[in-house]
């Protein structure tokens, strides 16, 4: 079973368009958090103001990237997370 196959039990509850919080976590680099909505906003274009939060970890090395979208299908959210997956700065999403 691949990682897509594995995800797609998560998503049959949801009904689109819904909100959806995309979660990226990465050093904490000056632009970690624009890089992180850059890659969301290929799929996702109108990302409102406010939707962008940063968590930094508790030591200060690393840090979390929220951003809020109204996502429109599950082939939205697979594409965001395969690009989230495949960028070398991104250490992990949830």
């Amino acid at each position: 079973m691949n990682e897509r196959e594995q995800r797609e039990p998560e998503a049959q509850g949801m009904t689109f368009p819904c909100p959806f919080a995309i979660r990226a976590m990465g050093l904490d680099e000056d632009d970690f958090d624009a890089l992180v909505v850059e890659i969301v906003r290929r799929h996702c274009p109108d990302i409102r103001e406010g939707a962008v939060t940063t968590r930094p970890s508790r030591n200060g090395k690393y840090v979390s990237v929220k951003v809020i979208i109204d996502a429109q299908s599950r082939e939205q959210l697979d594409a965001i997370y395969d690009d989230l997956t495949a960028h070398e700065r991104v250490l992990m999403r949830l």
